[in-house]
């Protein structure tokens, strides 16, 4: 018996090990790696910061048309096909990007890439995830969630060897976008078709839902996507361009990776502890000051800070949200995720965006960062209300 209950542990960390891959590399590097590349490709090809923010947000709009279409019936039913199929679309539009230098045809890339990303993250999660609470490991998904981290970690290891040596942005591309192919062949051995088989349990439709509650959630993560994205995609340059912090470059972004990987489980013991809500309201309230720190305290320890605040928080953020919303669904889980997922994605879209303008016209990031912290706050007061109605109608 204890000889099988290892085998079968053994089976679900393969498992989970398949889809921390498939979330580093579609999301930690085809999703993220643009950050720490940025400064390398304003400075070459002259792009204003609006430049930047838009093809950062053609990212975002893409990944909130592929979370919406990877929650119909038709993609739902082979979700290893579509999850093999979107890491390929990933690696490979990460990869050509070395190939253009104009904003529109980069943009048009990143929305691609954005679109794969999404179709990975839900495919994903929807064949790891629930095997491993079918088989009692449920535990593993921490495993799963810390890819992000791992994948933020490992390209900007990459970049920062890479521009060691003097390398152009296209070989940072390339490489990167390499590294995330290389993945989807251990993916495919990791997560065999067969874990994708068995029955899905019908929803719960015995509860009417909670709507003032899982309103203000939904209300509360779009604020949340708002809010962190700003700085998790203006970090590095800001970095570069403070004369003071200017040597971090090179290994900022790999501390917001590495803070990522435990995030996932040290926020979801939290939220065991404190409740989801109060736990979603201090990270909000943590990753707002982290976000404060990149333009208020801009010395070397100042940005690392900040770093490590946003890579110990926005997975963790990401994981409180979902489990909330499920609480708050009373049987709609997969509309209630629907509806937190588009709001997140329409706030990381409008971000980079209107932070990019706000530069131009200002000749700071102030300005901008500011406004997402306050936007960050905002979503743990929302959060903390939506908790308190919740109770009071328990």
């Amino acid at each position: 018996m204890q000889v099988r209950d290892q085998g079968g542990f053994r089976q679900s960390l393969r498992l989970a090990t398949g889809g921390l891959l498939a979330m580093a590399a579609a999301l930690g590097i085809g999703r993220f790696v643009y950050t720490p590349i940025l400064p390398e490709m304003m400075a070459a090809i002259g792009w204003s910061a609006s430049s930047a923010g838009l093809v950062a947000s053609a990212n975002y709009l893409g990944y909130l048309l592929g979370a919406l279409a990877a929650a119909h019936n038709r993609f739902a039913q082979f979700p290893r096909r579509w999850l093999m199929t979107a890491l390929l679309v990933s690696a490979v539009t990460t990869m050509a990007v070395a190939l253009v230098s104009s904003v529109p045809f980069v943009a048009l890339l990143r929305f691609s890439g954005g679109f794969a990303s999404a179709f990975v993250i839900v495919c994903a999660s929807a064949i790891v995830l629930q095997k491993l609470q079918a088989v009692g490991h449920a535990r593993l998904s921490a495993v799963h969630f810390a890819g992000v981290g791992v994948g933020i970690a490992v390209s900007s290891v990459a970049v920062a060897a890479l521009l060691a040596i003097d390398a152009d942005w296209p070989l940072l591309w390339l490489t990167t976008g390499g590294l995330a192919l290389l993945a989807i062949p251990v993916v495919a051995r990791c997560i065999p078709l067969e874990a994708t088989s068995g029955k899905v349990s019908p929803p719960d439709q015995t509860g009417t839902g909670r709507r003032a509650p899982l309103w203000l959630l939904i209300l509360a993560y779009g604020l949340f996507g708002f809010g962190y994205v700003v700085t998790a995609t203006f970090l590095v340059t800001i970095v570069r361009d403070t004369p003071a912090t200017a040597p971090a470059e090179p290994w900022i972004w790999l501390l917001v990776g590495l803070a990522a990987v435990p995030s996932v489980s040290l926020w979801s013991w939290l939220g065991t502890r404190l409740g989801l809500f109060t736990a979603f309201a201090a990270a909000s309230g943590l990753l707002a000051l982290g976000v404060a720190a990149s333009v208020e305290w801009q010395t070397p320890l100042g940005l690392c800070v900040s770093a490590a605040v946003l890579g110990g928080t926005f997975m963790g953020l990401t994981a409180l949200g979902l489990m909330g919303a499920r609480v708050l669904s009373a049987g709609r889980a997969q509309q209630a995720i629907a509806r937190m997922t588009a709001s997140f994605a329409i706030g990381q879209a409008v971000g980079p965006t209107a932070a990019g303008l706000l530069v131009d016209q200002l000749g700071s990031f102030r300005a901008p960062t500011l406004l997402a912290a306050a936007a960050l706050i905002l979503a743990a007061l929302l959060s903390l209300q939506a908790g308190a109605w919740a109770r009071s109608m328990s």
